[in-house]
């Protein structure tokens, strides 16, 4: 798990790097374009059709994880990574209401405590004007909004995985994922397009190669001890997210942010944590 949760973060990493020139639709391009190729493989060396039986939901999950994707990586370019990773570690908060919503799970008042200390730890982190005055050391607003959308519909791309897991291979969810990010991102990249340069090049080889190895990590580990171990990484890529955001960016988080980061991984901890009631999903 500490394996996945370094590759992810370095996938932030190489993100915030590459996008500095390149369109982020690009970067989710060429990063869908790599899953989309390396699924297809897995499937057909398992011999496994790639199709599905259920596709309108597939298509959904599909889409949701492209709007996630395309969101999350907007506030990892616009945002410094720490402030990005950990408004992104809110969207179990966000699938304990979605799957109350939707698939009739109770919200008991600890959880709903729970979700208002999560949401009170992202305005900490954002600190906008109009809370904290214009002295605060305010987070572009329009990119904490995108965040948050990203972790929602990381959120919904969850309670469809749910749905699905009865009746389809993961595989084929994940393809379903790479086959929509791709057919959404490549309209959006040809735009504006811009050419990558060599290093680009080897920018967007590198994230497409620290998501695989993530994924894999993250795979085994969650084999052996799935809440506790999801947990564990997700407190592990802010830490090395505010390591890199550190080394390379000057990016050192504010006293106000370090409380909203602990106000965020309490209570998203205990959420997927109590074993009664609407139970949050460990970080995705």
């Amino acid at each position: 798990m500490s394996v996945a949760a370094l590759s992810f973060s370095l996938m932030s990493l190489l993100v915030k790097l590459a996008g500095r020139r390149l369109p982020v639709q690009e970067i989710v391009l060429a990063r869908a374009l790599i899953s989309f190729f390396v699924t297809w493989a897995y499937l057909k060396r398992r011999g496994l059709r790639p199709w599905g039986r259920r596709r309108g939901l597939l298509v959904l999950r599909g889409a949701l994880g492209f709007g996630a994707l395309l969101c999350f990586f907007y506030s990892v370019v616009h945002l410094p990574l720490a402030d990005a990773t950990v408004i992104q570690y809110t969207n179990p908060v966000f699938a304990a209401l979605v799957a109350a919503l939707l698939l009739d799970e109770r919200v008991r008042p600890r959880d709903g405590a729970c979700i208002a200390a999560s949401l009170a730890g992202v305005l900490l982190v954002a600190q906008p004007a109009l809370v904290f005055g214009a002295g605060a050391a305010e987070l572009d607003p329009v990119a904490v909004a995108v965040a948050l959308l990203g972790a929602v519909l990381s959120a919904g791309a969850y309670v469809t995985v749910r749905a699905l897991t009865a009746t389809e291979e993961p595989l084929v969810i994940v393809f379903y994922f790479a086959v929509v990010s791709v057919l959404g991102s490549a309209p959006l990249a040809a735009v504006n397009p811009v050419w990558p340069t060599g290093n680009e090049w080897l920018l967007l080889v590198a994230i497409g190669i620290a998501t695989q190895l993530g994924q894999v990590h993250l795979t085994k580990g969650l084999r052996v001890e799935p809440a506790g171990r999801a947990l564990g990484m997700g407190y592990l890529q802010i830490v090395f997210a505010a390591a890199w955001g550190v080394l390379f960016f000057s990016e050192i988080p504010g006293g106000l942010s370090l409380a909203g980061f602990l106000l965020i991984v309490s209570a998203t901890t205990l959420l997927a944590r109590w074993p009664a009631g609407t139970r949050a999903p460990a970080p995705t």
